[in-house]
C-alpha cells in the first residue's frame, strides 16, 4: 500500500534575529516621544486659544460665549483665518483634508508650519474635526526628514511607520490602538518576517508616545461609566440593534460626503469655501447647541457624566447635527481628522437609545453607538471595536461589541468610505 505525501503547509515566515531588532529601539523611543510632545503641545496651545476666543473675549465684550450670535461670528471668523492660511502660506496647509486618512505620505517640511497653524486655529475655533490627521501628517514628515538625514541607510517606510504608531499611541493614550492599526495596514502586503517582528519598532514608538502623553497629564478616553455587569440576552439584542442603526446613520454621512465636497468645490477658492463653511457650522451650532462644537472628546465626557440629563430627542438632534457638522467641516477645507467627532456622533446616538429604552445600560448604548458610527466612517474594524471598548471600560461589554460588530460590518463593507480620491470620487 502506498501513501501519498501530505501537501506541504504554508511556509512559516522566518523570525528576525534580536540583533536586527535592537538597533530600532532607540529611534522608536525618540520618534514616539517627539510625536507625543508635538500632539500635546498643539492641543494645549489650541486649548489656551480656545479659552481666549470662547471665554475671555466674549466676557470682555459682554456677550454670551456660547450664544447663537457668538457661535456664528466665531465659526465664520475661524473660516476666514484658516482660509487665509490655506490661500497665502507656502504649501497651502497640505492636501485637501477630504482626501487624507490616518495613513499619510510624507509632506515636504515647508508645508508643516501652515498645516499646524490651520489645525490649531481649527481646534480652537470650534469646527467639528479632531487633531489626528494633521498631527500624524506632521510627525510623519518630521520623522521621514530626520531619518533620511541622519540614518539614510534605513528604509523610508520605517520612519513613516514609527511616526504613525507613535502619534496614534499618543492620541488614544494606549499603544494597543497603534498595534491594531498597524496590523490592519499589514494585511495584504508582502511583508518579511513574523507579525511581531514587524510590530516591534512601531509598538515601541506607540508605547513611548502613550506613556509620554499620560505623564504630561493629557485627557484620556476613559469616561468613568459604570460597568455593565453580567450581560443578558436583552443586552445582546440591544448591542446588535444600536450598532447596526448607528452604522446606518454613519453611512448617511458617508454617502453625503462627496456631494457636499463637490458643492464647496464650486466656490473654487479657500477664501470663499472656508468662510461659507464656517457660517454653516455656526448655524449648525445654533441648532445643535455648544456640545456639537469642537473635536468632541470633551463633549463626550460631558454627556457620559450625565446620561439622563438630556431627552432622547435632544440626543438624536445632537448626533445628526454633529454628523452634518463633521461632513461640512471636512468638505469645506478645515484641516482636521474625522475620528474624534465621529465618536461624539456615536456616543450621543447610543445615549439616545438609552433615553428611549431605559433598560439599555448607558455604557452599552454609548459603546455600541460609537462602534457602529466608526465602522461606517473609518472602515477600520479593530480601531472601531477598540475605541468603543475603551470608552465603556468594561470587560463584559467587549464580547457584546464583537457580536454587534458582525451585522454592522455586513452593512458597511463594500460601501464608500468617508474619504475621497483626488478627483472627488469616494474611496471604497
Amino acid at each position: 500500500m502506498t501513501h501519498e505525501a501530505a501537501p506541504p503547509g504554508p511556509a512559516r515566515a522566518p523570525a528576525t534575529p534580536a540583533r536586527t531588532l535592537l538597533p530600532l529601539f532607540l529611534p522608536a523611543v525618540v520618534v514616539g516621544a517627539v510625536s507625543s510632545l508635538l500632539f500635546v503641545g498643539v492641543s494645549q496651545l489650541a486649548e489656551q486659544l480656545k479659552d481666549v476666543l470662547w471665554t475671555d473675549l466674549p466676557d470682555a465684550l459682554g456677550i454670551g460665549g456660547y450664544s447663537s450670535l457668538w457661535m456664528i461670528v466665531m465659526l465664520t471668523t475661524t473660516g476666514v483665518l484658516v482660509g487665509l492660511v490655506v490661500w497665502k502660506v507656502p504649501g497651502h496647509a497640505g492636501p485637501d483634508p477630504a482626501t487624507v486618512g490616518l495613513q499619510a505620505a510624507p509632506l515636504a517640511p515647508y508645508i508643516l508650519p501652515g498645516l499646524l497653524v490651520a489645525a490649531t486655529l481649527m481646534l480652537a475655533g470650534g469646527p467639528s474635526l479632531g487633531p489626528e490627521n494633521p498631527i500624524i501628517a506632521t510627525n510623519v514628515a518630521l520623522a521621514f526628514w530626520a531619518g533620511r538625514r541622519f540614518a539614510p541607510a534605513a528604509p523610508g517606510e520605517l520612519w513613516v511607520a514609527l511616526a504613525e504608531a507613535g502619534t496614534i499611541g499618543a492620541l488614544f493614550g494606549t499603544p494597543v490602538a497603534a498595534a491594531l492599526v498597524m496590523s490592519e495596514a499589514l494585511v495584504g502586503r508582502q511583508v518579511r518576517g513574523m507579525l511581531w517582528d514587524n510590530l516591534f519598532a512601531p509598538l515601541t514608538a506607540a508605547s513611548v508616545g502613550s506613556i509620554t502623553t499620560g505623564l504630561l497629564g493629557h485627557a484620556s478616553f476613559d469616561l468613568g461609566l459604570p460597568p455593565l455587569g453580567s450581560p443578558g440576552w436583552a443586552d445582546v439584542l440591544s448591542a446588535v440593534v444600536i450598532a447596526s442603526a448607528a452604522a446606518v446613520l454613519g453611512l448617511a454621512g458617508v454617502y453625503a460626503f462627496p456631494y457636499v465636497h463637490k458643492a464647496f468645490g464650486l466656490l473654487r477658492h479657500p477664501m470663499a469655501a472656508l468662510p461659507v463653511g464656517g457660517l454653516v457650522l455656526g448655524l449648525l451650532g445654533c441648532l445643535g447647541g455648544p456640545l456639537t462644537l469642537f473635536k468632541g472628546l470633551d463633549q463626550v465626557a460631558e454627556i457620559a457624566r450625565n446620561p439622563d440629563g438630556w431627552s432622547a430627542g435632544r440626543f438624536a438632534l445632537m448626533s445628526v447635527v454633529k454628523l452634518a457638522a463633521l461632513v461640512v467641516a471636512a468638505c469645506c477645507g478645515f484641516r482636521g481628522g474625522r475620528i474624534f467627532p465621529a465618536v461624539f456622533v456615536g456616543a450621543s446616538f447610543g445615549l439616545c437609545a438609552h433615553a428611549l429604552v431605559n433598560s439599555v445600560p448607558p455604557s452599552l448604548g454609548l459603546a455600541a453607538g460609537v462602534l457602529g458610527v466608526l465602522l461606517a466612517t473609518t472602515r477600520q474594524g479593530w480601531v472601531s471595536l477598540f475605541t468603543a471598548a475603551v470608552l465603556a471600560s468594561s470587560a463584559s461589554v467587549v464580547a457584546l461589541l464583537c457580536i454587534a460588530s458582525l451585522p454592522a460590518w455586513l452593512l458597511v463593507t463594500g460601501r464608500p468610505q468617508m474619504q475621497l480620491h483626488e478627483d472627488g470620487s469616494a474611496i471604497r
